[in-house]
């Protein structure tokens, strides 16, 4: 395997953190990526439910396109876009 690949057992522990406005979101394990059929990632949802695991409430999820995926580092992964940018979703 090449110094640059990942997998993702190594990487759903990683912090989301969005450099635009120091939000740091959690762990790459609560949120999701959309993959497409060739195996390239598109989108990392963020799930902005703050308050954990909510059987009432909808979940709020945010779109952030791989384009402003701007470094996977060691414990991170770093983000670099304006809130307003992103597409929200309810579930």
């Amino acid at each position: 395997m090449s110094n640059n690949m990942k997998l993702y057992s190594e990487i759903e522990k990683y912090e989301i953190i969005n450099i635009n406005d120091g939000e740091k979101y959690s762990m790459v394990s609560n949120n999701d990526i959309i993959i497409d059929d060739a195996g390239t990632m598109k989108i990392l949802i963020l799930n902005n439910n703050s308050s954990g695991i909510s059987f009432f409430n909808k979940n709020e999820f945010s779109e952030v396109p791989w384009e402003y995926i701007k470094k996977i580092g060691t414990k991170t992964i770093i983000i670099d876009v304006d809130e307003s940018l992103l597409k929200k979703s309810h579930l």
